[in-house]
């Protein structure tokens, strides 16, 4: 694929227009099936440039751009915040704060990028409105809510959005990544794994630390539990299939001189093929469940907290989509990497109507910043990716892997 059109290359104002929409998602992020002011901002965006949009799942948006004949593509771009105290020291950093489901207030960050994608397909839905003579077609732009608690997909599915929208023929969708900042990669294939998190609540009998006798000790109970679980991947699992287990965190007792009656542990487990899957909370369960009968202790109660499911990317839709990028960024900005074992929830929306999807990633950090050693992660208090060439990196890209599909 040759170049962008002209129409869909950012001129100096709609650049300017781009940064100035990203620091104002930037500085008032919202925590996950939160997001109303994002909303708000988005549909009235949409609705500026023509764009009929509805309301799914909560929190989210869609805009559908008709435009004739043509095929019927869709981009997705996700809209939440997290839980974290900013430390960029940007100066348009949050200082917002949310209120958690427990109603415990936190501060808020758009600490994983998702306001760089938020933006960046806000923009690209401008771009499509105002040149169409260059495509034809039908675009769906899919702002989600909640990515990061892995409900926000599943919730726009569950209220109707396919049948709301037309079904398109494959599903777009990018994140931005502590790479460098001009560059694309992506995955074939197997490209960001399922992920599923436990609560283990350990029962036990409370005593006084002088008097183990009459206890059930969970601390000690969790320990060995842990430990034993940890032999999963190592012991239980082909060492040429993926996966891995992380405890995450670990609570038990008041005080030193006190046996608790209970503790608490929570569990996150990373596969990319339902067998795995299977095996790793098979093996779980069962180590659970056996260790607190060695320690004759009543039964664990397992919480499942949240599942995310397989990222993957149809690899014929793949190709075509790299292409694409690779015509449009360069060939030497385009490259394919291994899987990831992050996760993402992306893959519920082209999985509830049995369409491709591709999903890619593009860099967000300066070669400075990267020869350095000092490239905050995703997640990270620090994240805050460089403004250019990150954000017209993202519009280029989902326009050209649109244009390959609805272009003239």
């Amino acid at each position: 694929m040759p170049a962008l059109p002209q129409p869909f290359r950012l001129t100096a104002d709609q650049q300017d227009r781009l940064h100035e929409l990203y620091r104002h998602l930037h500085a008032h992020p919202e925590l996950s099936m939160q997001e109303h002011e994002t909303a708000a901002l988005v549909d009235e965006r949409l609705r500026a440039c023509g764009i009929e949009t509805f309301a799914c799942g909560g929190t989210g948006v869609v805009g559908i751009l008709r435009n004739g004949d043509g095929p019927t593509v869709a981009f997705r771009a996700d809209t939440d915040g997290l839980p974290i105290q900013e430390d960029t020291g940007l100066p348009y950093a949050s200082a917002a704060t949310g209120v958690l489901a427990d109603g415990t207030e936190v501060p808020v960050m758009h600490g994983c990028g998702h306001d760089t994608h938020t933006a960046a397909l806000l923009t690209v839905a401008e771009l499509f409105a105002g040149a169409t003579a260059h495509w034809s077609g039908t675009i769906v732009f899919i702002f989600q809510p909640g990515e990061e608690t892995a409900a926000g997909a599943k919730a726009m599915v569950d209220d109707g959005l396919w049948s709301k929208a037309p079904k398109p023929e494959v599903i777009f969708g990018q994140h931005v990544m502590p790479g460098r900042a001009g560059t694309i990669q992506y995955a074939a294939g197997h490209t960001m794994s399922q992920a599923d998190s436990w609560k283990v609540t350990l029962h036990g009998k409370q005593s006084h630390g002088s008097q183990p006798q009459d206890a059930v000790d969970p601390i000690v109970l969790g320990a060995h539990m842990i430990t034993r679980i940890q032999t999963i991947v190592s012991r239980e699992i082909d060492p040429r299939r993926a996966a891995v287990v992380t405890v995450g965190t670990f609570h038990g007792g008041l005080k030193e001189n006190i046996i608790p009656a209970s503790a608490e542990f929570t569990l996150n487990i990373r596969t990319f093929d339902d067998d795995v899957r299977g095996r790793v909370l098979g093996a779980l369960r069962r180590i659970i469940k056996a260790e607190a009968e060695a320690s004759n202790a009543p039964e664990p109660t397992i919480e499942e907290l949240y599942t995310f499911p397989r990222n993957y990317n149809d690899p014929a839709a793949t190709a075509a989509a790299a292409e694409a990028l690779r015509g449009a960024l360069g060939e030497a900005n385009v490259s394919e990497v291994e899987p990831l074992m992050g996760s993402e929830d992306f893959g519920t929306l082209a999985e509830a109507i049995g369409v491709p999807s591709v999903f890619w990633f593009f860099g967000g950090h300066s070669d400075e910043t990267l020869a350095a050693g000092t490239a905050p992660v995703n997640h990270s208090p620090f994240f805050g990716p460089v403004m250019e060439p990150t954000l017209s990196t993202g519009v280029e890209a989902a326009a050209a892997a649109l244009l390959s599909r609805v272009g003239a």
